[in-house]
């Protein structure tokens, strides 16, 4: 009893309440970040933060934190937690209301597409910490009617995709207008130069923490790809495999576009037994909350989704992700498949590569320094034909990968267009005599332009 009591979440001394949340949470042994993390944040240390998604570093920070604001006090914000995306702004908060029910801390969350009226009257109403993005942040502080004067901690996650979406001149401004005497935890699922550049900015005598090495993937996450020719084999393979759903499982589905999303969701609506939603950009802040809280309630079972979710969302019940769609940017992958697995639970990722997209495969195997099984289509699910214009699609993106390696590559289709022409050009060309003028001419098919040549 002493020994799992030494390898639980009680070693580190956490107020009854949060203790009591934490079970109530089911969480029995701190992953490696929280283990490494949370003695160092509650000691007051400024953190540099390394993790994976999957790793439980939303805990890392927020349990510290919450124990450190210890009960809900005064009327001005104490603590602000920034994020680069409504969404993962929204399961910040999400993570942080699962751990508030018993300490009951006054929160706000402070994203776009919500009136800025409706935020002010909230903060002024009293409250101790904040979740907002960067650019919602300015716009409530510039209105003058916030006061920022008693903020103690600042947290910034997902530093890396904040700095990759330019958020970098934003931070400085936030940084220049909050006290700067305060705590400062940075956590980033890569060490980029310039989230290096952030960390050397704003964190006094930081101590780095790091939980795996960058680029890889959780061990619960069963990988494989499913190599299809075309679009409608990737649907039938999605159908046939979410039909296939356990009762006590949700799946989440990748695709590029917003209209994919849209389409495939309502596709998948009609066709599976259980009700199905989608998620991206266009969406308004209220619809993707309730698309979110939904997923998590189990109300619906299926999400489709861009890589507007591919971050944040850490819903235990997701046993599995499909990527219909290869990411373009690679890193994605991680963060993507990595919404399953999750607290140590199995989990399976299943990724569609058709032709056009081998040559994302073989660069993501590479980053993450695996060779990802592969699985046969069922034959009874495969498409043969590929319509003309799926093909024309799929050839010109392996043109324009290929003149990206070969700025000399002219394409296949100049390629074929040449071939032709000079099957042509080789032809002997055949002159016929005028008999009124005894003169030499080319017959009609090599007139060129319409015009008689000689």
């Amino acid at each position: 009893m002493e020994l799992e009591q030494e390898q639980g979440f009680e070693k580190f001394k956490l107020n009854k309440k949060l203790e009591k949340a934490i079970h109530d949470q089911n969480w029995s042994v701190p992953t490696q970040i929280q283990e490494k993390a949370i003695p160092l944040a509650k000691a007051g240390k400024d953190i540099l933060g390394i993790a994976q998604t999957g790793t439980g570093k939303t805990a890392a920070f927020l349990l510290p934190l919450m124990a450190k604001l210890h009960f809900p006090q005064g009327i001005h914000t104490r603590a602000i937690v920034l994020a680069p995306t409504k969404e993962l702004v929204m399961q910040l908060s999400i993570h942080f209301q699962a751990l508030n029910s018993d300490l009951n801390f006054r929160y706000v969350v402070l994203v776009g597409g919500i009136g800025i009226s409706k935020q002010l009257a909230d903060l002024k109403a009293g409250n101790d910490i904040v979740f907002a993005t960067p650019g919602r942040f300015l716009e409530i502080y510039e209105t003058n009617e916030w006061k920022v004067k008693e903020i103690k901690t600042l947290v910034i996650d997902e530093a890396d995709r904040m700095l990759d979406m330019g958020f970098m001149p934003q931070i400085r401004s936030i940084l220049e207008k909050i006290p700067s005497k305060r705590q400062n935890l940075l956590f980033s699922a890569t060490f980029s130069p310039t989230v290096e550049e952030l960390a050397s900015e704003f964190l006094e005598f930081p101590v780095r923490v790091e939980a795996s090495e960058q680029s890889t993937v959780a061990t619960t996450i069963d990988q494989s790809i499913i190599r299809t020719l075309n679009f409608q084999t990737k649907l039938n393979t999605l159908l046939d495999i979410l039909k296939n759903l356990s009762d006590e499982e949700s799946a989440i589905v990748f695709v590029k576009t917003k209209k994919t999303a849209t389409d495939i969701s309502k596709f998948l609506d009609r066709k599976l037994p259980f009700p199905v939603s989608f998620l991206h950009a266009n969406k308004g802040t209220n619809t993707r909350l309730t698309a979110l809280n939904a997923l998590h309630n189990n109300e619906i079972r299926v999400l489709v989704c861009t890589d507007v979710a591919a971050r944040g969302l850490d819903i235990t019940s997701v046993g599995m992700v499909i990527n219909f769609d290869l990411p373009i940017k690679y890193e994605e992958y991680v963060h993507r498949i990595g919404r399953t697995g999750r607290a140590n639970r199995p989990g399976k990722a299943i990724s569609f590569v058709d032709p056009s997209e081998e040559i994302h495969l073989e660069r993501i195997e590479k980053m993450i320094r695996t060779k990802i099984k592969a699985k046969k289509v069922t034959e009874k699910l495969v498409v043969k034909e590929t319509p003309f214009e799926e093909m024309q699609d799929i050839l010109k993106k392996l043109d324009n990968q290929k003149k990206k390696e070969d700025p000399t590559f002219k394409g296949a289709f100049h390629e074929k267009k040449a071939k032709n022409q000079k099957a042509v050009n080789l032809k002997p060309r055949e002159k016929t005599v005028d008999k009124k003028t005894g003169k030499k001419f080319k017959p009609k098919s090599f007139r060129s332009s319409g015009k008689f040549r000689g």
